[in-house]
C-alpha cells in the first residue's frame, strides 16, 4: 500500500466525520445517517492501522464522536438525558471496536517488523563470530609459523622456505573465510548455510595443524544434523585455535570423530607442552572462558549437543563435543 493512499485516511476520515456530524444535526434522513456510519467504521481501522499518530489521534476522536452522536438528534425531546447517553455509549463500543482492530493489527505489524530487526542483528552478529573464529585461526597459525621461520631461518633455510608456504596457505585461508562471510552477508539467511564449512572440512584443517592427526568416522560425520556438522567444525576450529595460543608446545594434536555411547563426538586433544614452550592450554582457556568455550558452549547447546574441557591425565588439555545422532544413519 502506498504511503500517499496511507496519510489520505486521516484527512478523509476527519472530513467524513464533520459531515456526519453536521447532517445529523441539520435533520438528515436515518438512514442516510446509518450508511454514513457503515462508512466511518472502516475508515476508523484504517486510521487506526495506517495513519501517522499526531494525525490519526484527531481524526479518530472526530470519527468516534460522529458515530456515538449521530442518534442523538433523532432522540432529542422525547428522550431523557439518560437515554441520550445511553445511545451514544452503546454506539460508541463499535466504533472504539473498530479502532481497537486497526491498533491491534498496527501492533501485530510493529512486532514482525522488530523481529525481522532482531533477526538480521543476530545473524550479523554470528556472522562476525564466524569471522572471528575462522580467519583467527589463519591468522594465529601465520603468527606461529612466521616466529618458527625466524627461528630457523639461519640454521635451516629449507624448513623456512616450508614454513613460509604454510603462512601462504594460511593467509589464503583466511581471505577465503572473509569471503565466504561477505557473500552471506549478501544472502538470504536461508541461504548462508552452505557457506559454514562442515566435518567434511577437517582433514583440510588438520593438515594444515602441524603435529595435527586426524581419526574420523565417515559414519559418525553422516549422523549427524546439518546444524551439528557445522558447528562440530567450529569446535575443532576453536580447539585448535586455542592450542596454538596457549599450548604452542605441544608435539601432538589429535582430533577424533567418532560414535559414542551418548551420540557423535567430536574430541581434540593436545599433549603437555614442552617445558619452557608455553603455558597450559587449560590457564589460556580459563582468561578466555568469557568468549571462547562460554560461547562454543552455547552453539553446541543450540545443536543438542553438550562440551566439556579439562586437563587431561597426560598434562594436557581435551575439548570434547558431544552431539545427538540422527536415527536414520544410525541403521
Amino acid at each position: 500500500m502506498s504511503l500517499n493512499l496511507r496519510s489520505s485516511y486521516a484527512p478523509l476520515l476527519a472530513l467524513a466525520g464533520t459531515v456526519g456530524l453536521l447532517g445529523g444535526f441539520l435533520g438528515a434522513p436515518p438512514t442516510w445517517l446509518l450508511a454514513w456510519v457503515g462508512l466511518l467504521l472502516p475508515l476508523l481501522a484504517l486510521v487506526a492501522r495506517w495513519s501517522p499518530v499526531r494525525e490519526g489521534v484527531g481524526a479518530a476522536a472526530l470519527g468516534v464522536a460522529a458515530v456515538a452522536l449521530w442518534p442523538v438528534p433523532l432522540m432529542w425531546g422525547p428522550a431523557s438525558w439518560l437515554e441520550v447517553c445511553g445511545a451514544a455509549a452503546f454506539w460508541a463500543v463499535p466504533a472504539l471496536g473498530a479502532l481497537a482492530a486497526g491498533g491491534h493489527l498496527r501492533r501485530q505489524a510493529s512486532r514482525m517488523r522488530q523481529a525481522v530487526r532482531d533477526g538480521r542483528r543476530d545473524q550479523q552478529l554470528e556472522l562476525a563470530r564466524d569471522l572471528h573464529d575462522f580467519v583467527a585461526h589463519d591468522v594465529s597459525a601465520i603468527v606461529v609459523q612466521a616466529q618458527a621461520a625466524r627461528f630457523v631461518a639461519d640454521k635451516d633455510p629449507e624448513q623456512a622456505v616450508r614454513a613460509l608456504e604454510r603462512i601462504e596457505a594460511a593467509g589464503l585461508g583466511a581471505l577465503a573465510s572473509m569471503d565466504r562471510t561477505v557473500h552471506a552477508l549478501r544472502e538470504a539467511a536461508g541461504a548462508r548455510s552452505a557457506s559454514v564449512p562442515g566435518t567434511s572440512g577437517l582433514p583440510g584443517l588438520v593438515e594444515r595443524f602441524e603435529g595435527g592427526v586426524l581419526d574420523a568416522d565417515p559414519a559418525a560425520a553422516r549422523a549427524l544434523s546439518r546444524e551439528a556438522d557445522t558447528t562440530a567444525y567450529r569446535v575443532a576450529v576453536e580447539a585448535l585455535t586455542n592450542v596454538r595460543r596457549h599450548a604452542p608446545g605441544a608435539a601432538v594434536v589429535r582430533v577424533r570423530l567418532h560414535r559414542a555411547a551418548e551420540g557423535i563426538e567430536l574430541s581434540v586433544a593436545n599433549s603437555a607442552p614442552a617445558r619452557g614452550a608455553g603455558g597450559l592450554l587449560g590457564l589460556g582457556l580459563r582468561r578466555r572462558s568469557g568468549t571462547g568455550l562460554a560461547g562454543l558452549r552455547g552453539r553446541v547447546e543450540a545443536a543438542g549437543g553438550t562440551l566439556r574441557a579439562g586437563a587431561s591425565a597426560d598434562g594436557g588439555w581435551r575439548v570434547c563435543a558431544v552431539f545427538p545422532a540422527q536415527g536414520r544413519a544410525l541403521g
